[in-house]
């Protein structure tokens, strides 16, 4: 099939609310810059609270009808937005690239995960099922119903911006509810706007998708709070996600939350692991874009048989990546996102050196690029092992034995993602059995999002699961109605 190219979209700059394009209220400025060259991207007034309202009141007046829209008339509809990403994915590429600093590696990784997803959730409104059950009296029928939830709030991160705000945005769509976005402010283009337009070249309705981009510290609280959504689905930081997780369910307002937060992810490398593979997975799995995704590798846990030759391959692989313009084919490492994110990571480097860690690849920051560094040998009570590392640095720890690991990988607070190295498929499922996460490899790196499966973590990376039908699950409510012919004989 020949896909038609499509001229570039106009970024106005403007919330997008009922359909249409209007400048924020509020006296904030947004400043979007391309992290690597310093060059404005856009400028932009930002929401004010006044515009969110705005933004829900015409998301609840459009969710009846678009509810009421038939099955086969939405999966019209989502087929096309689908058509829509893939016409115009170098499009999307280019502006992962200039707006999230990402390599051109993981913006095509990023924009064909998101189309998989838009593809797989065409077929959704067909696959919503209900239920007949068996009364306990006598007559009566009992019947279950999947509904939509009404109104879903959507906050979503800079860090892969166009996918996960897509992954929460078209499920709920799909399955009756309509939506308010507020993306990143890092991110305001591919997280929010040029979905925006996606959806108003496919043909959805006004008000069924709603963008508003402002500032957290203006509207954050009243995006949780507010009357009108029944739903907040919040990907992020887990310090943001609980204050988040707060809001929802201690207000005036309680509604349901979906949060998808930090990670800790380890990568274990049992005795008779093959070292090569092994040693490729966790340089990849770190490293992707520079290592500012929730389910990176954070730490590696590697048997001391196996630990000087897997030490070395990994250094020798993370000191050949090519590091700087993320708009080259071939570079690796680009630039993180902004002056504060880098001015941690150059922190936790200086306190690991303090420490005494060795210090296996590494290099001098320029511009907003940190050359990836590596540290071996590092202790599992070091912050490098205990934190979410968001950037491209990688510690490596060493385990006495199977359960040793075992222990490493379950220490913490987190349980988002997982991996295992092993040549024993029986080994590596009983040692999964046992890891504390919502998801773990087996020879694989941690980094999988598949639109078919459960995508979520345990502990404090997070609630409930996205994609197929572990969405629907999410993102509509179960409705319990009876019926009987006739009056009951009550007892009184």
């Amino acid at each position: 099939m020949t896909i038609l190219q499509s001229a570039p979209y106009s970024i106005s700059g403007h919330q997008y609310i009922k359909g249409c394009w209007q400048p924020g209220r509020s006296q904030r400025v947004l400043d979007d810059r391309d992290p690597y060259t310093g060059e404005q991207l856009l400028t932009m007034s930002m929401a004010s609270v006044a515009d969110l309202d705005d933004a829900y009141v015409a998301a609840r007046n459009a969710q009846s009808e678009w509810a009421a829209v038939s099955p086969a008339q939405k999966t019209v509809l989502l087929k096309r937005l689908a058509q829509m990403i893939e016409r115009r994915t170098e499009e999307i590429t280019s502006w992962l690239i200039r707006e999230s600093g990402s390599t051109r590696i993981k913006a095509c990784f990023e924009c064909n995960a998101a189309l998989s997803m838009a593809n797989e959730c065409a077929n959704l409104p067909f696959q919503v099922e209900g239920r007949i059950l068996t009364s306990h009296k006598v007559g009566q029928q009992s019947f279950v119903f999947r509904e939509p939830l009404g109104v879903v709030g959507v906050i979503s991160p800079w860090n892969a911006p166009f996918h996960l705000s897509l992954r929460s945005v078209i499920p709920a769509v799909a399955l009756g509810n309509t939506v308010v976005l507020k993306p990143a402010s890092e991110t305001a283009v591919t997280g929010g706007l040029l979905i925006a337009h996606l959806f108003e070249e496919a043909g959805f309705p006004a008000g069924v998708f709603n963008v508003v981009v402002g500032a957290g510290s203006e509207i954050g609280d009243a995006f949780v709070e507010h009357q009108v959504p029944a739903f907040i689905s919040f990907t992020g930081s887990t310090q943001v996600g609980r204050n988040v997780g707060r809001l929802a369910t201690s207000g005036r307002y309680l509604k349901r939350i979906a949060l998808e937060l930090g990670g800790n992810s380890p990568l274990v490398v049992l005795d008779d692991a093959d070292i090569e593979a092994a040693a490729h997975a966790a340089v990849v799995g770190r490293f992707l874009h520079q290592g500012q995704i929730c389910m990176s590798v954070n730490k590696v846990i590697v048997d001391r048989s196996l630990y000087p030759e897997f030490a070395a391959l990994v250094a020798e692989r993370a000191s050949a990546l090519k590091v700087g313009d993320p708009s080259l084919p071939d570079t690796v490492i680009g630039p993180v996102i902004n002056q504060t994110q880098l001015n941690g990571l150059v922190r936790k480097v200086a306190n690991a050196r303090d420490a005494g860690l060795k210090q296996l690849a590494g290099g001098q920051p320029f511009g907003l690029v940190l050359p990836p560094h590596v540290f071996g040998d590092v202790p599992p009570e070091q912050e490098l092992a205990t934190e979410e590392t968001f950037g491209p640095l990688l510690p490596l720890l060493i385990a006495e034995n199977e359960r040793h690991a075992l222990t490493l990988a379950n220490a913490g607070d987190y349980g988002l993602s997982s991996a295992i190295f092993t040549r024993d498929m029986a080994r590596g499922l009983a040692f999964a059995g046992k890891v504390v996460a919502g998801m773990t490899h087996i020879n694989d790196i941690t980094v999988d999002d598949q639109p078919n499966a459960p995508f979520g973590g345990e502990k404090n990376s997070g609630l409930g699961r996205f994609n197929g039908h572990y969405a629907l699950e999410e993102f509509t409510r179960a409705h319990w109605v009876t019926w009987r012919e006739g009056g009951y004989h009550y007892p009184f």
